[in-house]
């Protein structure tokens, strides 16, 4: 009995630190919205919220029929990779007679908004929504 009344402080303190971490704010928000290319919905693809000083944790989403939501987006700001691609063939995947084949895919997106990605964004607590409206 004496054991468990010394726990009691112990059980309670945890208690409260749980508590209190569940309340505190988050350092991540969900952005949402939809892609455009030259006027046109993306129909499907991929949208990468990575750190622009290159040390948070990268986030993302998937892109369909032009819309996206990407979760755990870290706060600040954030370089932007857009990417979307078109199956243009297939391909074996070994060298070999019975080798499986594989889709050979072509980026329908310039680079300026995927691997030499020229978007930003800055992310707030939060819900944020941000449409994209990318030209050639």
């Amino acid at each position: 009995m004496t054991a468990m009344r010394s726990m009691l402080p112990l059980v309670f303190a945890g208690t409260a630190m749980v508590f209190v971490m569940g309340c505190g704010t988050s350092e991540f928000s969900e952005v949402t919205g939809t892609i455009r290319f030259k006027g046109e919905l993306v129909p499907d693809g991929g949208i990468t919220f990575v750190s622009a000083n290159g040390t948070g944790p990268t986030a993302g989403g998937m892109i369909k029929e032009g819309k996206y939501t990407a979760s755990n987006v870290p706060h600040g700001m954030s370089k932007v990779r857009i990417t979307s691609s078109k199956i243009t063939g297939m391909r074996k995947a070994y060298d070999t007679p019975d080798s499986p084949t594989i889709p050979i895919e072509k980026e329908l997106l310039p680079s300026k908004y995927n691997n030499a990605t020229e978007l930003t964004y800055d992310v707030k607590p939060g819900s944020n929504q941000k449409d994209w409206d990318l030209t050639k």
